[in-house]
């Protein structure tokens, strides 16, 4: 019951919300909304939540994972769009009281991504995350905006066509089974060895390309880095921690039936060709990148791919790759949290235009630095434990060349991340401009983001160890 309600609460509140017109009544329903879903979450973790309907709503230790990365987010997005909406950070021609609903509603679809072990519902559920936001990257109104949310809108739905062509080529390789296993998850992974073989791996390439597009992998990535560009701060941080994980899991359910065939080897192989290849991309936008917003937008990408290798890897890579989804979740939001900080502070995005952000907003300053540490793979950070697995997990699988190319690729993004910020944080500000505000909420979501980092670096909880190795050993890796 507590998973429905996750589900429906958000979605019925947008509905009450979308009429009102006072911004005090959608901050403290969108507050008490995402307070609530972050409880919810909590009570599947200590077992007090409860499936509904079997596959079409279970939770397994995968979903779990996702779903509180995704109810975290969402709390502390949450808490950052209270000084966003109230001080004025959108332009005239906005419409902030539309913000709240489509939150809102994002939040109840990427649930349902979470909890959903029927993969027709599951694409029902990514389509509707797209359908939640569009509205909010174009919340600027501005033509770059709109440009933006038309290419969001147009290359998520040729990758949401490809996965529904998955889906339905997942439905025939199952049509010759007695009786048919459908497309409930757990039917088909015990039904998996009798799938016909031809359809299963046509099925796998639709599906990991299609929810790859939604996921940032290349080659039709390129919607993201305009997309997060585009739209507010807050959003951006949804869409890279919370977004990008929803098709990551969807891609997971795809491979978790290739691998129950028997077919890891093929399954692994593409996996690997599309990380890499979002890697090198990636690093070659990262360097000389002018707009700091599309560099955090490039650095997903990065980490996405990232996280495709440490699946590919097997092994211990894929409890690396699932311990890094969390890390990168958690600093990427925190780095949209200062970015639009300094948006606020600053009136631009252009990295020429921002200099001296530690004097000039000493908290967000020192902030921004220590979680660009953090995504960079820093120890004492979690992302550096994560990324270390990985790497270990190449060279132990007798990958010593895919382990090097990725610490290569691994060095040239920091540089080029470095070589874009560290001028912005440390370069000589511009006397004539005054020290800008720093409302206290706009600095505490990446205070709190950065402290959860950390404590993943210091220690992994043992209740979320035992759920992440639970979760790898579904994807066929080993902690």
């Amino acid at each position: 019951m507590i998973l429905a309600l996750q589900i429906l609460v958000p979605a019925m509140v947008g509905l009450y919300l979308w009429p009102q017109r006072r911004l005090e009544v959608h901050i403290r329903g969108l507050l008490a909304v995402t307070g609530l879903h972050a409880v919810g979450t909590g009570l599947h973790w200590v077992g007090l939540g409860s499936a509904l309907l079997g596959p079409v709503l279970e939770l397994d230790a995968t979903g779990l994972i996702f779903l509180t990365i995704t109810s975290v987010l969402f709390f502390l997005t949450a808490l950052y769009s209270v000084p966003y909406l109230l001080h004025g950070t959108h332009d005239p021609q906005a419409a902030p009281h539309r913000f709240v609903p489509c939150v809102l509603w994002f939040l109840s679809s990427l649930t349902l991504v979470d909890a959903t072990q029927h993969l027709a519902v599951l694409w029902v559920a990514v389509e509707a995350t797209t359908l939640a936001t569009a509205p909010l990257v174009y919340f600027y109104r501005r033509r770059g905006a709109l440009e933006a949310a038309w290419k969001y809108l147009l290359l998520c739905s040729v990758g949401i066509a490809l996965a529904l062509l998955g889906t339905f080529f997942l439905g025939i390789a199952g049509s010759a089974v007695a009786p048919p296993p459908g497309l409930s998850l757990p039917s088909l992974l015990h039904a998996a060895p009798q799938l016909a073989r031809p359809w299963l791996k046509a099925a796998f390439i639709l599906g990991l390309v299609g929810y790859g597009t939604k996921m940032g992998l290349a080659p039709l990535h390129t919607w993201l880095p305009d997309t997060h560009s585009q739209a507010p701060s807050p959003i951006s941080a949804l869409l890279s921690g919370a977004l990008l994980n929803g098709a990551l899991l969807a891609v997971l359910r795809f491979y978790q039936v290739t691998l129950a065939s028997g077919d890891a080897a093929f399954a692994r192989t593409l996996l690997l060709v599309l990380g890499f290849a979002s890697l090198v991309i990636a690093c070659a936008f990262l360097v000389g990148q002018r707009d700091y917003k599309r560099l955090l937008a490039y650095s997903s990408i990065e980490n996405m791919g990232l996280i495709a290798v440490g699946i590919g890897i097997g092994g211990g890579g894929v409890f690396g790759a699932l311990f890094h989804a969390l890390n990168h979740s958690l600093c990427k939001a925190g780095l949209f949290y200062c970015a639009g900080n300094a948006l606020r502070g600053f009136g631009s995005t252009e990295a020429r235009d921002v200099r001296g952000l530690v004097r000039r907003q000493p908290a967000t300053g020192i902030l921004f630095l220590l979680l660009f540490l953090a995504i960079s793979g820093m120890p004492p950070f979690g992302a550096f434990w994560s990324k270390l697995l990985i790497f270990q997990a190449a060279m132990s699988q007798g990958s010593p060349a895919i382990g090097a190319l990725l610490l290569g690729l691994l060095a040239i993004a920091f540089l080029g991340m470095a070589g874009v910020l560290l001028p912005i944080l440390q370069g000589a500000p511009d006397a004539a401009r005054p020290a800008a505000h720093e409302p206290p909420l706009s600095v505490l979501s990446p205070l709190l983001a950065l402290s959860l980092v950390l404590l993943l670096g210091i220690g992994l909880p043992p209740l979320l160890a035992a759920t992440m190795q639970r979760a790898a050993a579904l994807l066929g890796g080993s902690p």
